[in-house]
C-alpha cells in the first residue's frame, strides 16, 4: 500500500495560522525521531540502539510488541523511517519531506509505503482506507505537536 499526502505548515493567506520557520519544522521532525514518545500514541518507551552520520537505529516498545526501525536524516530536507515487516508490524517506509513551493509557504509531504495490500482477496479496500485515515490523523497530530513545542520556545 502506498499513501501520500501534504500537510500545510504555513499559509501566507491565512493570518490565523502561526507560521513556523523551516528550521523549526526541521528541528521538530528530528525531535519526533529522537523522542518519539512525545508524538506516538501508545508508545511506552523508545531506545536508540546505534547512531551514525545521518541515521539512527531504534527499538520502540508498545506493551508486549516491539518494533525496530532505522531513521535516516537528509538534513533540513527529509526524515525517512525504515521498518522491516514482523508479526506485529506491516513494515515499510515513512518519509517526511519539507517543501517550500512559494515564498512564505511551507509544507510537509508524508509518504507511506507498506507491505499491506491495497485491497483484500475480495477486492475490498475498507481496511486500507482505515489505515490511511489513521496515518493522516497521526500526521496532523505530529504537526500540532511540533507547533506546540515551537510555541513553547523549544525549537528556536
Amino acid at each position: 500500500m502506498r499513501f501520500e499526502h501534504l500537510v500545510e505548515i504555513n499559509d501566507p493567506g491565512n493570518p490565523t495560522l502561526e507560521p513556523l520557520t523551516a528550521e523549526q519544522l526541521w528541528q521538530g521532525l528530528v525531535l519526533r525521531a529522537e523522542s518519539p514518545e512525545l508524538f506516538v500514541l501508545g508508545l511506552e518507551r523508545a531506545e536508540v540502539l546505534a547512531r551514525g552520520d545521518g541515521w539512527l537505529d531504534r527499538v520502540l516498545h508498545f506493551g508486549q510488541a516491539t518494533i525496530q526501525d532505522r531513521v535516516v536524516f537528509e538534513p533540513r530536507r527529509a526524515v525517512r523511517y525504515e521498518t522491516a515487516a514482523t508479526a506485529e508490524h506491516a513494515g515499510g517506509t515513512l518519509s517526511m519531506s519539507i517543501e517550500t513551493p512559494a515564498p512564505g509557504a511551507l509544507l510537509v509531504r508524508f509518504i507511506y509505503e507498506t507491505t499491506l495490500p491495497d485491497t483484500d482477496a475480495s477486492g475490498d479496500d475498507r481496511y486500507s482506507e482505515i489505515v490511511k485515515s489513521a496515518y493522516h490523523e497521526a500526521d496532523l497530530d505530529t504537526v500540532r505537536k511540533i507547533r506546540e513545542i515551537a510555541h513553547s520556545g523549544r525549537l528556536g
